[in-house]
């Protein structure tokens, strides 16, 4: 951590299907086909590969000092914590919440401690940059009651990435986010903007989920609930089954029928594409009105940054999502624009009001400079 460098990348996918297998992306890229029928049999794997005399990068075990987990829901957690029982037991009672995410969260904190009960582990939270929301923008207009005996309120996701490039943007331009009104656009399959007032992020796209907000690959983004309804009852769908249409067959997948990877549908689109170039245009256009609904309620905007693997790679959505704003002093210079591909770097003229800018999230960065924080603390 004295130089931030990576010395181990990858991770394990399909855990618990025939197909599953480990991703080594350093110190050698390399796949390794396995079984992995548990989170405890992966977390055993990684811990092996780790150490191994050949693939390994550290000697053995001890040489770990803590562990991060990169955490989707924390409920009212307003900061990264150490996972200690304590904060366990208040954590389980949001897993009703985020039933695809914490039990999985839960059994990769379960397995660490099975091999390593004495290291402190850490839980870093996309729900807890955004707890500093005002009651007026995370509160739903629903009977109080209700919201209060079952945790209904807005609570936003992505929080380590907004936070990370509000942080690293600040560093870069040499501004003090205090100062400063920005709007930080993580994009990618999932995607979600955070308005940030003077260092403090005051709203953001997604909500008691993070199906709300913007459109995204296979989620739907905002919606009519009428409509949800509409097709439970003409469907004669469960709700199992309007989730999965909403978080997994809606979004980009959705309305071109074909794809939910940008690059596919832009492809597509230029070739002509009727419903490839519908989806692109709804796309830019809500990412749009949010950018200028957060302008209005921060009185103007400094900084945008766009992070994320649409928005630190396409910059056909880039242009496109800002285009038209030049009244509110948003001018993209499209040279600068479509040369940054994943680069840190100012894609708006030099004589535009507001800086644009691409940065590229370090979500594991994070995790592990707030593990070590805490743990040194």
């Amino acid at each position: 951590m004295d130089d931030k460098s990576v010395i181990a990348a990858g991770g394990i996918e399909k855990v618990g299907l025939n197909d599953s297998f480990l991703k080594i992306k350093q110190p050698v890229a390399e796949t390794i086909t396995t079984p992995v029928p548990t989170h405890d049999v992966g977390v055993e794997l990684i811990f092996n590969i780790l150490t191994d005399p050949v693939k390994g990068v550290i000697g053995n075990l001890d040489e770990i000092n803590a562990v991060g987990h990169r955490i989707a829901h924390g409920g009212k957690f307003t900061k990264s914590l150490e996972l200690t029982p304590e904060v366990l037991t208040e954590w389980k009672k949001y897993e009703d919440l985020a039933p695809l995410h914490n039990p999985a969260h839960l059994k990769g904190i379960n397995a660490v401690t099975a091999h390593l009960p004495k290291v402190k582990q850490v839980g870093v939270f996309d729900t807890s940059f955004h707890q500093t929301m005002p009651d007026y923008a995370y509160n739903y207009a629903l009977p109080h009651d209700i919201c209060e005996q079952y945790g209904i309120r807005r609570y936003g996701f992505h929080g380590t990435s907004h936070r990370y490039v509000l942080a690293r943007a600040a560093e870069l331009y040499g501004f003090r986010p205090e100062e400063k009104n920005v709007i930080t656009c993580h994009i990618g399959n999932g995607a979600s903007i955070a308005a940030i007032k003077q260092g403090r992020c005051i709203d953001t796209s997604m909500g008691l989920t993070p199906l709300e907000g913007l459109i995204m690959g296979t989620r739907t983004g905002d919606l009519d609930p009428s409509a949800v309804l509409f097709l439970q009852d003409k469907l004669g769908l469960s709700t199992h089954e309007v989730s999965n249409l909403l978080n997994k067959q809606s979004g980009m997948l959705g309305i071109t029928g074909r794809f939910s990877d940008m690059r596919e549908i832009l492809a597509a689109a230029a070739q002509g594409d009727s419903q490839c170039q519908l989806a692109v245009n709804m796309y830019n256009y809500r990412i749009r009105k949010y950018v200028c609904a957060y302008a209005g309620i921060m009185g103007g905007v400094d900084y945008i940054i766009f992070t994320a693997g649409v928005g630190e790679n396409q910059y056909e959505i880039r242009g496109g999502s800002m285009a038209g704003l030049e009244h509110m002093g948003i001018i993209i210079d499209p040279a600068l624009n479509k040369a940054n591909r994943s680069q840190e770097g100012t894609i708006s003229t030099t004589d535009s009001r507001v800086t644009v800018c691409v940065i590229p999230t370090d979500e594991e960065l994070l995790v592990a400079s707030d593990t070590m924080d805490i743990v040194k603390a």
